[in-house]
């Protein structure tokens, strides 16, 4: 079996623990094809992100609610370019007084990235980035209402009622899907609502989509592509969609790849920062 990449394993242990809820180190150095201690530290790493728990003495880790593995097991897709479009599109936004946060993987980053600062107001519908951001200085709304399990985020009518509430200078929003054609686009009615009236209560709107969901068309449409002032990717997005969504009047900032030195590291299992 060929090696595979920090990324691909730590995957692989999520999807263990979400079939069996604990899972032991010996088992799965041994299924994966590495050591132990190469195991151990993914399970450290894991538990360092908020992904799982891991039980004192090391030989066993679990989830501390199935909620979080599934949503975190799919924030690991695609993580290093969220990280980076995250981190690029937090200084666009870094001095706007109310800011709305929508759901998904991508704005968590963005989240994680942002400037504490006492003067801001964050509205979100999301659970995660309430729970990133509630601890920090600043105001931070949860719109309340129903919560889908699979995004851990808030609908429905009361959602809407508190977004109808609040005008913010720019909201940030990903997307299932976005396109010149189609612009942006949700899988679900009740989550394309609640981003289009975060859209219409806002002075601006800051797109952020990795390249697999540049030119995909999702069901429920949120706006078209021109009601997006910045739209932020990454280098895997197709240079021809990015070019036509630029063509519509939006500017698109392609989040560059981190230096060789910092993938080299991710690769082996160590912090890209630097740090611990």
């Amino acid at each position: 079996m060929s090696a595979l990449l920090a990324v691909d394993r730590r995957h692989r242990i999520l999807q263990r623990v979400a079939e069996e809820q604990t899972i032991h180190i010996r088992e799965l150095a041994t299924d994966l094809g590495v050591s132990e201690m190469t195991i151990r530290r993914d399970i450290t790493r894991l538990e360092r992100d908020g992904f799982l728990r891991r039980t004192y003495g090391g030989a066993t880790a679990h989830v501390t609610r199935s909620l979080e593995l599934a949503f975190n097991a799919r924030a690991l897709q695609s993580a290093s370019a969220k990280r980076l479009i995250g981190m690029t599109a937090a200084p666009l936004v870094a001095g706007a007084t109310t800011i709305f946060i929508g759901t998904g993987t991508t704005t968590e980053q963005l989240a994680l990235y942002l400037p504490a600062r006492d003067e801001v107001t964050i509205i979100t519908n999301s659970l995660p980035v309430a729970s990133l951001l509630g601890t920090r200085p600043g105001r931070v709304v949860v719109l309340g209402g129903g919560v889908r399990r699979d995004e851990l985020c808030c609908v429905g009518p009361v959602a809407c009622a508190t977004v109808r509430r609040y005008h913010a200078d720019v909201a940030v929003l990903s997307a299932a899907g976005l396109s010149a054609r189609a612009g942006m686009t949700e899988l679900d009615d009740e989550t394309a609502e609640v981003h289009r009236l975060m859209t219409d209560h806002s002075d601006a709107l800051v797109a952020v989509a990795d390249g697999s969901k540049l030119g995909g068309v999702a069901p429920a449409v949120v706006v078209p592509v021109d009601s997006i002032s910045t739209l932020v990717t990454d280098e895997s997005a197709d240079p021809g969609e990015a070019d036509a969504v630029r063509s519509r009047g939006v500017n698109v900032i392609v989040a560059p790849h981190a230096p060789e030195r910092r993938a080299r590291a991710a690769v082996d299992g160590g912090t890209p920062e630097g740090g611990s």
